[in-house]
């Protein structure tokens, strides 16, 4: 999860969070190069006497300064795309998480294991175990069988919300009126937080996410416990 000092991505535990880091890292590089091509084009021109009075329109060198930002752009642009396609697609996922968004709280439902649903609130700064983190943490969390395509069905009760988790690579909006979707796989064990990403109203800030990603036999016997 981000900590105070954190200023860089969380740790990725899903495919597609990789993917987006890879992406960040490589348009950074392209980034940097140009940043650096410029600097020194700069310097040089500031610090040399070189004049060319004989110059009018230059149409090498427009061609040059044309060509070259196309060439950076598409390198940029065939990663974005692709991964965009990746983001959107949903593989036969093995089942449904429906996801609520109220002001202010998250509900679950769990249709493909007898409707298993239930609410999700803060838990209260006055109520936290010590080890529990301030605004993250609730009183039931979202739990997932580990190493298994999940899809989620987003759709909101009253306003505009946003169901995120960053260490997954998810942010989909959560509208009144329309389900949206999107998938993901878990690939680590552990506890991951996320917050609605989407203000919403006064307590926008006080509606976080938790996920708990467990093996599949974990995740069964709190199936039947839930039942």
């Amino acid at each position: 999860m981000a900590t105070w000092a954190n200023f860089g991505f969380q740790d990725s535990v899903s495919p597609l969070m990789e993917q987006l880091t890879f992406f960040h890292d490589h348009t950074l590089f392209i980034l940097l190069m140009i940043t650096v091509m410029v600097g020194y084009l700069l310097s040089t021109l500031w610090f040399n006497r070189y004049t060319n009075r004989f110059l009018l329109e230059g149409r090498p060198m427009k061609v040059i300064w044309t060509i070259i930002p196309a060439v950076t752009l598409i390198f940029i642009a065939l990663p974005s795309l692709r991964l965009l396609y990746l983001l959107g697609e949903v593989n036969q996922p093995a089942f449904t998480l429906k996801v609520v968004g109220h002001q202010w709280y998250w509900s679950y439902e769990y249709s493909d294991f007898g409707n298993v649903e239930f609410d999700s609130y803060m838990v209260p700064s006055g109520d936290l175990k010590m080890a529990g983190f301030r605004l993250l943490e609730v009183d039931n969390n979202v739990v997932l069988p580990l190493r298994t395509q999940v899809r989620a069905l987003v759709t909101a009760a009253d306003v505009l919300h946003s169901w995120a988790v960053p260490a997954l690579g998810v942010k989909i909006d959560a509208t009144p009126g329309r389900l949206n979707q999107t998938s993901f796989f878990i690939n680590c064990s552990g506890m991951f937080y996320g917050q609605c990403s989407e203000i919403c109203g006064a307590n926008h800030s006080f509606m976080p996410i938790v996920l708990e990603s467990v093996a599949p036999g974990g995740f069964l016997e709190w199936l039947k416990k839930e039942r």
